[in-house]
């Protein structure tokens, strides 16, 4: 749900794609605590050390949204997870290209979402890709090949793994 109350829901995500994928949607930022409507924010700061502040109150949202990540993640940490889905350019979930300002309050499409970057942190081998990219064909098949391919590995180690740990305790 964006800050304002409105949506951009992507028809093909739910409609089409929805048919053949089991989606856990949820918005970290409405999740975090942080309501709605709410006042829009932007990340502040550099690649390393940004901040997510609310633009016209200069609230420093960063702790908030870093705890709240990290007790989402634990959840995502139980579920079948194949792929991942992030809203593109969101100071949350914006995988790449986030808008990032520095101190003079110039923006450069160098920023990650805080969200996002925990879970590529805590999931570095889930495909992800984003809204954006989904919208070109071959982006899509790449990601959605990616996203079986994955599944399929994970299949195929579970047994194994399983036949390996027995073993060890039989010893």
């Amino acid at each position: 749900m964006r800050y304002d109350g409105g949506h951009k829901r992507d028809d093909y995500l739910t409609d089409v794609l929805g048919r053949q994928v089991e989606w856990v949607p949820f918005c970290p930022e409405v999740e975090a605590g942080f309501g709605v409507p709410r006042e829009p924010m932007r990340l502040v700061g550099s690649a390393k050390t940004s901040r997510l502040v609310t633009i016209e109150t200069q609230r420093d949202l960063t702790k908030t949204m870093k705890s709240f990540s990290a007790r989402r993640i634990k959840k995502l940490q139980t579920l079948n997870l194949s792929g991942y889905v992030f809203k593109a350019r969101s100071p949350s979930c914006g995988i790449e290209k986030v808008p990032l300002y520095n101190r003079r309050g110039e923006a450069q499409p160098t920023g990650t979402g805080l969200f996002a970057k925990a879970f590529r942190k805590a999931f570095p081998k889930i495909p992800v890709t984003d809204e954006g990219r989904l919208a070109d064909p071959a982006a899509r098949e790449q990601f959605l090949s990616q996203a079986y391919d994955y599944q399929h590995r994970k299949r195929s180690v579970k047994p194994q793994a399983a036949r390996s740990s027995r073993r060890r305790r039989k010893r």
